[in-house]
């Protein structure tokens, strides 16, 4: 597969450093393997692929990397277990995660790609990785989505007005040529406008003020005026105080909160006596905090999790929590699309949410929600059910990848 105009820019550049930001599906971890394979072409070379986290590399790139170095013959040893390939001219790729960052100290590297770097601590770069490419002057690739202009994300794209050495991208999903221009009026219409620029056209958004910043009590607050319905859905945040769980109705693609549920000193047990005290013999399916497959707030030993399903409750558990910039984003994103339309509203009786929907802020000169307040249990049951339901697509490059770069392997 060819590499599209805008991906051939960024190969084309000659610096040192590289900062790619781009629209989802643009290509980036393609591209980030192709760079990879480049740069361990010529013998005895060091080279690193790192994710926010260890988890992350293995799953974006292990498979297509190997893939790709079998194809091309360039594998000598393949090791499973350190994500490592040694190449018959002894250069070496291996695969890291930034969130044991010290693990990454005291080598010297040629060449380093970070992916989704804006998702990293920043400190990962500047105090760990930056140095290791001290000793042979090697280079780097920055690439991910915009996250903010408070994120150290955009510090860096704004490097190339600071150094030679430094060029920045900006290249939205269109400009990566993998997406129909109708999946890409889809997301359109499906998300908010703020998240869509950032998403998928990749500008900078400031993350300031109200983390809803979509919810208008005159718009989502109305009564639900239906019969209790036979199947509700229920996002809980699991915390002693207090035990947090929103309740829903669902008619097609449109969520009504028509309940909520707030008990302090309580646990999961509990939590699940009053929702059926509430609410008896009707189908409950649970989209609950991740953490509750070994979280335990019962005395009887079993985790948060195995309560609910011994309930008879039907449930949703993400194995790993969604970013919660994604949470936030689909929630925003059923309160007013940015073709218009609103698929979530919030019963008047649910006055916690209703507070947390119109105080929840960002932590100064982040963009993360800020938990101080005592809001953000009932805002993350809510985004736990929503991202649940409707999640906000994460879906990763599935890019066939060319049989050939030209590269010849000494």
């Amino acid at each position: 597969m060819a590499l599209s105009n805008a991906q051939q820019q960024i190969v084309d550049a000659e610096t040192r450093f590289k900062v790619i930001v781009a629209g989802r599906r643009f290509g980036k971890t393609h591209l980030a393997i192709r760079e990879l394979c480049r740069n361990a072409r010529e013998p005895n070379r060091d080279v690193w692929y790192v994710a926010p986290t260890y988890r992350q590399a293995k799953m974006i790139a292990w498979t297509k990397l190997k893939k790709k170095l079998i194809d091309l013959r360039w594998a000598k040893k393949i090791n499973e277990s350190e994500l490592t390939i040694l190449l018959k001219n002894n250069s070496t790729i291996q695969l890291k995660g930034a969130d044991n960052a010290d693990s990454l100290r005291g080598v010297g590297l040629d060449y380093l790609v970070l992916d989704e770097f804006a998702e990293m601590d920043s400190a990962a770069w500047f105090e760990v990785l930056r140095p290791t490419l001290a000793d042979k002057q090697g280079g780097a690739m920055f690439i991910g989505t915009p996250k903010g202009f408070s994120n150290w994300a955009h510090d860096m794209y704004m490097m190339e007005s600071k150094s030679s050495q430094w060029k920045s991208f900006q290249f939205t999903t269109i400009d990566g040529g993998n997406v129909p221009l109708e999946e890409i009026e889809a997301a359109r219409r499906d998300l908010d406008e703020r998240s869509f620029r950032q998403e998928f056209m990749a500008t900078f958004e400031e993350y300031a003020g109200r983390v809803y910043y979509a919810f208008d009590r005159r718009l989502h607050v109305k009564p639900f005026e239906s019969k209790t319905p036979h199947t509700i859905y229920v996002g809980c945040d699991f915390n002693i105080d207090p035990m947090s769980a929103i309740l829903f109705h669902r008619e097609g693609e449109t969520l009504h909160a028509f309940d909520e549920v707030r008990i302090f000193g309580s646990n999961t047990n509990e939590l699940v006596e009053e929702v059926h005290a509430r609410y008896p013999s009707i189908r409950v399916i649970a989209f609950p905090d991740p953490a509750g497959a070994q979280r335990k707030t019962s005395a009887n030993g079993q985790t948060d999790i195995r309560i609910l399903q011994n309930a008879g409750w039907t449930v949703k558990a993400k194995s790993v929590h969604t970013a919660i910039r994604d949470r936030v984003n689909a929630v925003n994103s059923r309160f007013l699309s940015q073709s218009g339309e609103i698929k979530l509203f919030i019963d008047p009786k649910c006055k916690h949410t209703i507070e947390g929907l119109e105080k929840q802020v960002y932590k100064e000169g982040t963009s993360q929600p800020d938990k101080t307040s005592g809001l953000d249990h009932m805002m993350d049951a809510l985004g736990y059910c929503v991202d649940g339901l409707f999640p906000i697509n994460r879906a990763r490059e599935q890019i066939q990848q060319p049989t050939r770069w030209g590269h010849k392997l000494g």
